[in-house]
């Protein structure tokens, strides 16, 4: 339940769109064997005052996950749609 209300308090303030249904918080994160535990072989999304700081994702969930090779005319085109959002990565890789 408490994770539910994780969610819906992220929704209502942020309207993050998280890839997964699992949350913990970083102070959970400091034994990160219990959050491997609740994980089971999901991600989770690590929160910090209800925002989104990033993913923690068990070994058991890595050996699950497929990877296909994008279409390079579609990652351009979805580049372009999110130029405006990914500006400033984009401009900090220039000089990497």
């Amino acid at each position: 339940m408490a994770q539910f209300q994780q969610l819906l308090t992220l929704a209502a303030y942020t309207m993050e769109n998280l890839l997964t249904n699992k949350t913990a918080s970083l102070t959970e994160l400091r034994d990160p064997k219990k959050v491997i535990e609740k994980a089971g072989d999901k991600p989770v999304a690590i929160l910090n005052r209800n925002q989104l700081e990033g993913y923690f994702v068990p070994a058991a969930a890595v050996g699950k996950i497929s990877f296909t090779a994008a279409n390079p005319k579609d990652v351009s085109s979805l580049v372009r749609k999110r130029r405006s959002r990914i500006k400033p990565t984009l401009d900090y890789l220039k000089d990497k």
